[in-house]
């Protein structure tokens, strides 16, 4: 019995503080897990959260990387797409980013300006842990 109302009494003065941690989230603030925020404007890893305006953005991996390489002649110049989770005032949402093609998300213009590094013709290819990536916010039509 005293090992029931010694449970029970921890788990009493644990209750409120619970509460408490509940209380402490700014209603207004974009959802984000993982690392600390990079400030507007920084080019960052996948995986890396960077601020843009209210929204946080978080590249998570790269689903298509047809660009030409560096250092040859294409007759298309290709394309990198980013799956890049979003985070707002109280919402998420993860969209495919292409590079210089502007994406609409919730009244937000958001593109993906610069995917780096890019591929060379006869090497090997680009490392998920090797590109980096910034962002841009232009007025939504």
């Amino acid at each position: 019995m005293g090992f029931l109302r010694n449970m029970r009494t921890i788990y009493a003065s644990l209750f409120p503080l619970l509460l408490l941690g509940a209380c402490a989230t700014i209603a207004d603030a974009p959802i984000v897990d993982g690392g600390p925020v990079q400030p507007e404007g920084s080019i960052v890893a996948i995986g890396e959260p960077v601020a843009l305006g209210e929204l946080v953005l978080t590249p998570m991996r790269v689903t298509q990387d047809s660009r030409c390489p560096i250092n040859a002649r294409c007759v298309w110049a290709g394309e990198i797409t980013v799956e890049t989770r979003i985070d707002g005032a109280g919402w998420r949402e993860t969209l495919p980013l292409t590079l210089g093609e502007a994406q609409t998300v919730r009244g937000h213009a958001i593109s993906l300006v610069s995917a780096e590094p890019g591929q060379m013709a006869g090497s090997d290819p680009v490392r998920p842990g090797e590109y980096r990536f910034a962002f841009e916010m232009s007025a939504s039509d």
